[in-house]
C-alpha cells in the first residue's frame, strides 16, 4: 500500500457489495460509515412518500474540494457524478460510472482517515485493519 492506510481497492469491494441502488449506497454511508464521516459530509435527497421518510433518491458526499453524487438512474440502476468545486463553487461536472465513483470515494476516506483520529479509529473497525 503506498501512501494510503487502506488498500483502495479492498474498500471499493466493501463497499460495492451487493449495492444495486441509492437506498442501498445511503444506508452505507449513513449508517455503516456514520461515525467515520464527519456531521455534514453526506446529504440526501429522497422522494416523499405518503408514509414515512420516502425512498432516497440521491446521495451526495461533500468534500471542500468534491461533490460526490449517486442517484437513482431514470431507467433503474445508479447513476454517478463527480462535481469539481472551488471556494464552494462547481467548476465542473463529470458523468463517471460507479467503480470510478467508489475509487474517489475510497480516496477521500483515506484523507479522511489520514487527518481524524476518530475517523481513523471508525474505518479501521470497519475495513478491519
Amino acid at each position: 500500500m503506498a501512501d494510503n492506510m487502506w488498500d483502495t481497492h479492498l474498500v471499493v469491494a466493501a463497499l460495492k457489495a451487493d449495492r444495486a441502488d441509492v437506498e442501498s449506497y445511503t444506508r452505507v454511508l449513513t449508517e455503516t460509515l456514520g461515525d467515520a464521516l464527519p456531521a455534514g459530509m453526506v446529504e440526501v435527497e429522497r422522494k416523499r412518500g405518503l408514509f414515512g421518510r420516502g425512498q432516497a433518491v440521491s446521495v451526495v458526499v461533500r468534500t471542500p474540494d468534491k461533490h460526490l453524487e449517486l442517484r437513482a438512474g431514470k431507467h433503474g440502476g445508479v447513476e454517478a457524478e463527480i462535481r469539481q468545486v472551488v471556494r464552494g463553487v462547481v467548476i465542473s461536472r463529470r458523468s463517471v460510472g460507479v467503480d470510478e465513483w467508489l475509487s474517489v470515494f475510497a480516496e477521500v476516506l483515506n484523507g479522511l482517515a489520514a487527518q481524524d483520529a476518530s475517523a481513523r479509529e471508525a474505518l479501521s473497525r470497519l475495513f478491519g485493519s
